[in-house]
């Protein structure tokens, strides 16, 4: 039987300690996979850092992450996709309400991952390629295709029009939400407008997008109602601190009325390095529920329905299959979606997971934190 250790957080707010764990066994929609790769996010180090208030409902201990590619070690009763020996990459969820953390969280040598929310592997595609994928690409699925949000047909979708019009804005084109939503609108058949920095601008046009203007030119408003020249805006995505508001300016000027929030007003950084959350980091969380509930209200004067973006809430709806079972496996397969942001291998083996998220949260541009196992 093959042992199983993890990057464990033992305690809320402390750093990962690698140790011995059980080794998971599959249910029956699920396959164990040994991880070769592992890529980091942002919500890594705001569980971490914020949990007790962001992620109340998650105990220690935890294992953390959600970005995960190996192979297939053990099938469950119900899996008829995959068999012992292939090549996945899959979403990892242990760290959603309700789930088991132990069992299915990203950072251990053996995790529990869903059928429907993994897709092969080509021989053509390395661990740590393919490990960039799965958070970035399933959270800008669920803000163009589910239907709170922009509702859009899915590429390829049996059901949809055979002609598809209309622009979508995606504020802040070159993070791993961004570049996934980018080419997956494309795929889709719609025009694309974003931002970028003027170094990533190029990245961001290679993926699909028609215009990218600079996020941080004064007239980048301007610059993307520009863009969009009078055509109709079937949404807008908006990833980064200041993307909301500046996407709701765009969206009442150009007609659109769906938006999709990807990001918080105001960044946890400060908040998740402090010694001690509470009671210094209240006036962070006041100011980040004052800035929400302004640009709620902001939206619906402007006769905008904005909703936030859970990534992982695919797991329990129809897109999760579709997205996981036929659209990412055609799109990789044919070249039409490719697995972005470029990995950043920052170390190998479960010691460097810390040290990865460490440096995600420090900052990296147009590129994912990736840890091979």
């Amino acid at each position: 039987m093959p042992e199983n250790s993890a990057a464990v957080l033992r305690e809320p707010r402390g750093s990962l300690v690698v140790e011995r764990v059980p080794l998971p066994g599959p249910a029956a929609d699920e396959v164990v996979v040994r991880v070769r790769a592992v890529a980091v996010n942002p919500v890594d180090w705001v569980i971490q850092g914020t949990g007790p208030v962001t992620y109340r409902w998650l105990r220690a201990p935890a294992v953390l992450g959600s970005d995960v590619a190996g192979e297939v070690v053990a099938v469950g009763s119900g899996v008829t996709r995959f068999a012992v020996g292939d090549r996945v990459v899959g979403l990892a969820t242990g760290t959603d309400r309700g789930r088991d953390p132990m069992h299915e969280g990203a950072f251990q040598e053996h995790t529990a991952l869903l059928e429907r929310l993994t897709a092969p592997i080509s021989p053509e595609l390395s661990d740590d390629q393919a490990a960039v994928l799965p958070l970035g690409a399933s959270t800008a699925a669920c803000a163009l295709f589910q239907p709170k949000h922009l509702g859009l047909p899915l590429p390829g979708a049996a059901d949809a029009p055979r002609e598809r019009s209309g622009v979508v804005v995606v504020w802040g084109g070159s993070t791993s939400v961004g570049m996934n939503a980018v080419q997956l609108a494309r795929a889709a058949g719609y025009t694309v407008v974003s931002t970028a920095s003027p170094r990533n601008a190029e990245t961001v046009r290679s993926l699909g997008a028609e215009v990218v203007v600079d996020h941080g030119a004064p007239t980048a408003v301007d610059d993307l109602v520009a863009a969009v020249a009078g055509r109709s805006v079937v949404g807008a995505v908006a990833l980064g601190t200041t993307s909301t508001a500046a996407c709701i300016e765009v969206l009442r000027r150009t007609g659109g009325t769906v938006l999709a929030m990807a990001s918080t007003p105001v960044s946890l950084d400060g908040v998740a390095g402090r010694r001690r959350l509470l009671p210094g980091a209240l006036p962070v969380f006041t100011r980040l529920g004052l800035a929400t509930l302004g640009l709620t209200l902001r939206a619906r004067r402007a006769g905008i329905r904005a909703a936030f973006v859970w990534g992982s809430s695919l797991r329990d709806d129809a897109m999760g299959p579709e997205l996981w079972g036929r659209v990412l496996p055609e799109g990789l397969a044919d070249g039409s979606i490719r697995p972005v942001p470029e990995p950043l291998v920052v170390g190998h083996g479960l010691d460097a997971v810390q040290s990865a998220i460490d440096r995600q949260r420090a900052g990296v541009s147009a590129r994912k934190v990736v840890v091979t196992l």
